[in-house]
């Protein structure tokens, strides 16, 4: 019996200490749930045996005998045997992921020692190199301070927080290296930045000037209210032409100053403040070639819309859903011969007509893509 306990602990030592390294190092593989009741099965079985040792030993000293001695002692036995062999199951079936716990537990170690000496020798070349006062490798070597500080503070027989913290360390590190390796490249990067944002403000500016003429034309030739939104693009999409000229002057300044990265920034501002302008243009260009084309042929965009329509109407048939969307695609219909019905008077209000088309074509849209979902009652 004691022969069976002495296996069944140390089985149970070297399973335990393994699990508890998975649950330090890998906790979401969960090991340790899957090894408490196993656990526990084994806390059982050596209770039992103790138990039993101890009123044994007290009957050897009473010269008392023990009714059933052998019977128990096979039945404590077994339990004993049983317990080891759910121990056995349990390892041989994570064997490969308990091993590789408790190595890399035991690396862990050798990991900071590693990470923390590479740590510092970029560190110090960073603080060394000609490019320390870029903002790209001060923010890195900050994250590396921080991340030493923190690998500092968590106690070494943590090994699972150690380990987290040795792997940020090291993250940070090569984040340094790779600004470090990237800055020499800066001041090229920022010299054809500059000269691409020159020609693109040159190119924005040549594509403003319709935008004046354009927005004339569209009060001119329309109701007034399909350009009302478009009242201040002029004066905002000089705003941000302006924006993007004093974003340029300021990189080029910074550019002298041998700060590429600032430069950089400063064309990526001018670039935003550039696509803004360009939107607030096109904005009016387009609204005023749209317009005429609807004004040219106003059917033409409504029979667009009525063919949508009339493919829902034949897959709510074909899907045998015409009891729940039938009358809701047919008042469709009639919303569109309201909307061909309202160009009327010297200026109609073709962006209204076209808004709503916009609307009914969307709302179609939502309905073809609800029926798609649906089982179909056909077939």
């Amino acid at each position: 019996m004691t022969a069976a306990f002495l296996d069944m602990d140390r089985r149970q030592s070297a399973a335990d200490a393994a699990t508890i390294a998975s649950e330090e190092i890998f906790p979401e593989r969960e090991l340790g749930r899957r090894w408490t009741p196993v656990r526990q099965q084994c806390y059982a079985a050596g209770e039992a045996y103790l138990a039993l040792t101890d009123e044994i030993g007290r009957a050897e000293q009473s010269g008392a005998g023990i009714g059933g001695r052998q019977d128990r002692l096979d039945t404590v036995v077994r339990q004993l045997h049983a317990a080891a062999r759910e121990v056995d199951r349990f390892y041989h079936g994570e064997r490969a992921r308990l091993d590789e716990a408790v190595a890399v537990r035991g690396a862990v170690p050798e990991l900071v020692a590693h990470v923390t000496t590479e740590a510092a020798r970029v560190r110090e070349q960073a603080a060394e190199s000609e490019y320390a006062g870029y903002p790209s490798v001060r923010a890195a070597a900050a994250r590396i301070d921080e991340a030493m500080v923190t690998l500092e503070a968590v106690p070494a027989g943590e090994r699972g927080r150690v380990r987290a913290s040795a792997n940020q360390l090291a993250a940070a590190t090569a984040e340094l290296s790779e600004a470090l390796a990237q800055a020499p490249s800066r001041a090229g990067a920022a010299r054809n930045a500059i000269a691409s944002v020159t020609t693109r403000i040159a190119a924005v500016r040549t594509r403003a000037e319709r935008l004046g003429p354009a927005y004339s034309a569209l009060l001119r030739e329309f109701n007034a209210a399909s350009s009302a939104d478009l009242a201040d693009n002029d004066r905002a999409s000089e705003r941000h032409i302006t924006a993007a000229d004093s974003a340029l002057a300021g990189a080029r300044t910074a550019a002298a100053e041998h700060n590429p990265e600032l430069a950089l920034d400063l064309t990526t501002t001018a670039r935003g403040h550039l696509a803004d302008a360009e939107q607030l243009v096109d904005a009016v260009t387009k609204r005023l070639a749209e317009l005429r084309t609807v004004r040219d042929d106003p059917r033409q965009r409504a029979e667009a819309v009525r063919f949508r329509l009339r493919d829902a109407q034949m897959l709510a048939v074909s899907r045998g859903l015409v009891a729940e969307w039938g009358s809701v695609l047919d008042a469709q219909v009639e919303r569109l011969d309201r909307v061909t019905g309202s160009l009327t008077g010297r200026h109609p209000d073709y962006w209204a007509y076209v808004n709503e088309l916009d609307t009914i074509t969307e709302f179609i849209a939502g309905v073809v893509d609800r029926m798609r979902k649906q089982p179909g009652q056909n077939g």
